[in-house]
């Protein structure tokens, strides 16, 4: 069935049933500062009788099994940016409780997971792009299995690309280690800047590693 562009330009998803659709409030990193925000999801779902609220492996909160004729209200009341959940481009940046929350953390994950998602969440790119970010090397957020995951170490960061957790799992390649904070986003500029331009369409970037080689990737981001 031939998805409408107004509907994916409203973040709507078609469900099971064939008739209602579900949406994803962009929540960053899943982090709420203020619970009215809670209160507010709550109260629109109930109002538009929405079948459930869901919990999404992307850190979002999703209303589900709304009406098409709904979803305009619906994001007005809100007054919330979509969630980039389908299409070619960057998905929400996972982020771990990290050193503002888990006695474990060994870095600043949450300042460095808001500040990607605020540059590149939807941003437009030849397949979808999925990026994580943890504090220490327990990996709660699974950055090996994301196109690019952020590890951190007690040294700095551990920066891997390529990975992939669907239909051919892949590891990420390792890229750089111990990468001081203010460092990182310069990398990851470079990594999405040459993924974008290499890219075939629809091609992840684990597929486009094994196309290429990871050495030849890695020399030519780097150099």
């Amino acid at each position: 069935m031939e998805i409408k562009r107004d509907l994916l330009d409203k973040g709507a998803i078609l469900q099971r049933d064939k008739e209602t659709y579900a949406i994803a409030p962009h929540i960053p990193g899943g982090i709420i500062f203020d619970s009215n925000v809670l209160r507010k999801l709550a109260d629109v779902a109930d109002k538009y009788g929405a079948k459930a609220l869901k919990l999404t492996t992307a850190q979002r909160i999703a209303i589900v099994g709304v009406q098409e004729e709904q979803l305009d209200a619906i994001w007005n009341e809100l007054d919330m940016d979509k969630g980039s959940a389908v299409g070619l481009c960057v998905r929400s940046v996972r982020i771990c409780p990290s050193t503002a929350f888990c006695k474990r953390a060994q870095q600043d994950a949450v300042s460095l997971g808001l500040e990607l998602d605020k540059k590149y969440h939807g941003m437009e790119l030849p397949s979808k792009f999925k990026m994580a970010v943890c504090g220490c090397p327990n990996s709660c957020t699974e950055p090996a299995v994301k196109d690019l995951g952020i590890m951190g170490a007690p040294k700095g960061y551990t920066i891997m690309i390529g990975g992939n957790a669907g239909v051919k799992p892949r590891l990420a390649n390792v890229l750089l280690q111990q990468v001081p904070q203010d460092e990182v986003m310069n990398i990851v500029d470079k990594i999405v800047e040459y993924y974008k331009n290499n890219a075939r369409n629809y091609e992840r970037l684990g597929m486009m590693i094994d196309r290429i080689g990871f050495d030849i990737v890695k020399e030519e981001i780097l150099k």
